[in-house]
C-alpha cells in the first residue's frame, strides 16, 4: 500500500508539471476557447466593431473582413459593444476598453468613476489629434472623434491632456510598461496642481498614466495610433496584446 500511495503521488506531480508546461507553451496567438473568454466592454467612436459604412443597411450587409482590432479582441474576450456608459451597462463588466470615445455626459462620468472605484479595470486610448484615416469628411457625424473630449473626467482623476504642436511628426515606437507601442502625434498627460499623486502615476514622460482608483484601475494612453487599421499591423498587434495584459489582470 505505501508503494502504491507513493506511485499515485508521483503520478499526480507529473500531471501537474505537464499541465504547467502546457500553459507556458500555449501559443499566445491561439484563440482562447469561447467558454474561457472574459467579457470586455467596448466603448469607442473608432470603426473597430461595426466598420465605416454609409448607412445602417450597408453596415449590416458588409461581408468584408472585420477590423483587425476586433478580431484580435474576440480571440481572447467576449466582446460587448456599448453605446452609452451607465451603471446598468457597466454592472456586469469587470473590464472595459475605451478608445477615442465621444464626449461623455455628466451622468456617464459619474457612472464610469463609480464603476472603476468599485473594482472595474479600464484601458483608455485618448488621442488629442487622431491620425487614422476616415472615409468621412470633417464634421460628418459618422467620422471618429478627431480629438478626444474628456477634460472633466481626466481632471477628476487629477490629470490634464495636452498636445505639443512642435513634436516630431511620423510614426515611431515608445516604451510603455515594457511594450513597444506605435505612436504618432501623441498627447501628453500631466498632473494637475494639488492632484493626489497616490492615484495616478505618469509613464513614458506623460505618454501614459496608470491609475489606482479605489478598488479599480485604469491605464490611459494619450494616443490611439496602435489601433490604426491600415498597412502592416504586426507591430500594432504585439503592442496591443501587451497593453491589454497590463490593463486587465487575470483573475
Amino acid at each position: 500500500m505505501p508503494r502504491l500511495r507513493s506511485l499515485s503521488v508521483a503520478l499526480i506531480i507529473l500531471l501537474l508539471v505537464a499541465l504547467a508546461a502546457a500553459v507556458l507553451l500555449w501559443p499566445k496567438d491561439r484563440p482562447v476557447p469561447p467558454e474561457q473568454r472574459r467579457a470586455l466592454g467596448l466603448f469607442t467612436s473608432l470603426p473597430i466593431y461595426w466598420g465605416e459604412a454609409e448607412d445602417l443597411s450597408s453596415l449590416l450587409d458588409d461581408a468584408g473582413e472585420p477590423h483587425w482590432v476586433r478580431a484580435e479582441l474576440e480571440a481572447s474576450y467576449d466582446l460587448q459593444p456599448l453605446d452609452v456608459l451607465t451603471a446598468d451597462h457597466l454592472a456586469s463588466l469587470t473590464n472595459l476598453l475605451i478608445a477615442q470615445p465621444r464626449a461623455l455626459a455628466a451622468a456617464e462620468n459619474v457612472a464610469l468613476d463609480d464603476w472603476l472605484r468599485g473594482g472595474g479595470h479600464a484601458l483608455l486610448f485618448a488621442d488629442p489629434v487622431l491620425t487614422q484615416h476616415s472615409r468621412f469628411g470633417l464634421g460628418d457625424a459618422r467620422r471618429p472623434m478627431d480629438t478626444v473630449l474628456l477634460s472633466p473626467i481626466l481632471a477628476h482623476w487629477g490629470l490634464e491632456l495636452r498636445f505639443d504642436d512642435n513634436q516630431p511628426s511620423g510614426l515611431h515606437l515608445a516604451k510603455v510598461l515594457g511594450a513597444s507601442v506605435p505612436v504618432e502625434e501623441a498627447g501628453t498627460l500631466v498632473a494637475l496642481p494639488g492632484a493626489d499623486e497616490s492615484e495616478c502615476e505618469l509613464l513614458t514622460d506623460g505618454l501614459a498614466a496608470q491609475c489606482q482608483l479605489g478598488k479599480g484601475t485604469i491605464l490611459i494612453l494619450a494616443d490611439a495610433a496602435v489601433l490604426d487599421g491600415e498597412g502592416d499591423t504586426s507591430l500594432h498587434r504585439d503592442a496591443l496584446s501587451l497593453v491589454l495584459d497590463a490593463a486587465f489582470p487575470r483573475p
